[in-house]
This record gives C-alpha cells, sequence and structure tokens, in this order.
C-alpha cells in the first residue's frame, strides 16, 4: 500500500483525531450539546477519527522506503486480524450477555485505530531492528 498524502499529514492526523476526542466535551462545557443532538456529536466524533485515522496511514513517513511500504501492508493484515478477533469477542460476550438490543457499529473506526497503532509499532520496531544491526558490524 503506496502512501498518498504529505509527510505533514501524519502529524495533523493525530491532531485531527485528539480534537475528536475533546470536542463533545467541549461542547458540553459551552452548552452546545444537548440530548437532541447527541447523536450528531458521537456520529461527527467517529467520522473525524476516521478521517485523522486515515491522514495518519497514508501519510509518507520521513524516511519512506520500500521497507516501509512493506510495513504498512504487514500493520493491515494484522489490524484486520486483531479486528476480528476484537469483534468475534464482542459478540461472543453480547450472545452470552442475552443482550440483543446494542449492535457494534465502529468495527471501521476499530480497524482504523487497530491499523495506526500496528502501523507505528511496526515502523518502530524496523527503526530499532535497523539501529542494532548497525551495532552488530
Amino acid at each position: 500500500m503506496r502512501a498518498l498524502l504529505p509527510v505533514y499529514c501524519r502529524l495533523l492526523g493525530y491532531f485531527v483525531i485528539a480534537l475528536a476526542l475533546f470536542l463533545p466535551f467541549l461542547m458540553l462545557m459551552l452548552g452546545k450539546m444537548t440530548d437532541s443532538n447527541l447523536l450528531f456529536y458521537k456520529e461527527c466524533s467517529k467520522l473525524l477519527m476516521m478521517l485523522g485515522a486515515l491522514m495518519i496511514l497514508f501519510a509518507y513517513t520521513k524516511n519512506e522506503n520500500k521497507e516501509t511500504e512493506q510495513v504498512r501492508n504487514t500493520a493491515t493484515r494484522n489490524a484486520m486480524f486483531l479486528t476480528v478477533l476484537f469483534i468475534f469477542g464482542g459478540m461472543l460476550y453480547r450472545l452470552a450477555k442475552g443482550d440483543i438490543m446494542s449492535v457494534d457499529t465502529s468495527s471501521f473506526l476499530i480497524f482504523l485505530i487497530l491499523n495506526v497503532l500496528c502501523l507505528e509499532f511496526g515502523i518502530k520496531k524496523v527503526a530499532v531492528d535497523r539501529l542494532f544491526k548497525r551495532d552488530r558490524r
């Protein structure tokens, strides 16, 4: 998977995610959030988080190379696996509780966040591996 966005979009993506996390609290303190528009703010926050995660995933890194592309592909594969496990665990939990009313609607957001975590871990792992390979020579 190739990167599409400039390097600064990674930092901007983290800013958008942080904004999405604190936006509902800010709106509540300003008195803009009520019971009638709570769902609107919830969905807007989820969309902002998705946008931020996609910006992080599709942005170039500082030292972009073929290895980074492989890390990005591996992160996507691992995120798919972890998302399926997470959703399956949630299904088993709701089944054990006998809860027929709640539904998981955040699957794509969960996938994106897990993908960002796997990508960041993979990039840091490659950097550490590269550092220790230099010391062995």
